[in-house]
Formats: structure tokens, sequence, C-alpha cells
């Protein structure tokens, strides 16, 4: 069994770079990058949140009118089969 360069050569890059990289993230510019980061997905959440909350009392109205909507036009209806059924017991009466 030979060497397997391919491994040994992922394993140092990912030590050079795992080691480049915490040189970084300890640096003061990037603890602004990650503060600045961090307010703008807080920023966001924020208008998600009160979208969201928009969207809600939104559809809560949407449902309330088509709600109101039907029972209107149930009521129509029965209003205008009472007065076909009412139509036709009169003539019924009429014809007797």
């Amino acid at each position: 069994m030979g060497l397997d360069w391919k491994k040994i050569a992922l394993f140092a890059g990912g030590t050079l770079f795992g080691t480049a990289g915490i040189k970084i993230l300890s640096s003061s510019d990037a603890k602004k990058v990650y503060t600045n980061g961090t307010a703008a997905v807080l920023r966001a959440k924020d208008c998600v949140m009160q979208t969201s909350t928009k969207i809600q009392e939104n559809a809560e109205d949407i449902l309330a009118e088509a709600k109101a909507i039907n029972e209107s036009r149930a009521e129509e209806t029965f209003t205008e089969e009472t007065e076909v059924e009412a139509d036709a017991v009169s003539e019924e009466a009429i014809a007797e």
C-alpha cells in the first residue's frame, strides 16, 4: 500500500485553511462583519414578522368577508325558494 497523496493533500489543505480561518475569525474586522451581518439578519427577521402579521390579519379579514358573502347568498337563495314555493301553492289554490 502506498501513500494516498490525494488524501494527504486534502488534509494539509484543510489544516491550512482551518488555521487561516481561525485567525481571520478572531480579527476585529471579522467581528465588525459578523456584527453587521447579525444586525442585518435581525432587521430582516423583524420585517418578515411584520409582513407575516399583516398577511395573517388580512387573511382573517378576507375569511370574515367571504363568510358574510356566503351567508347573504344563502339567505337570498332561501328567500327565492320560499317565493317560488309560495307561488306554486297559490297557483294550485287558484287551479282548484
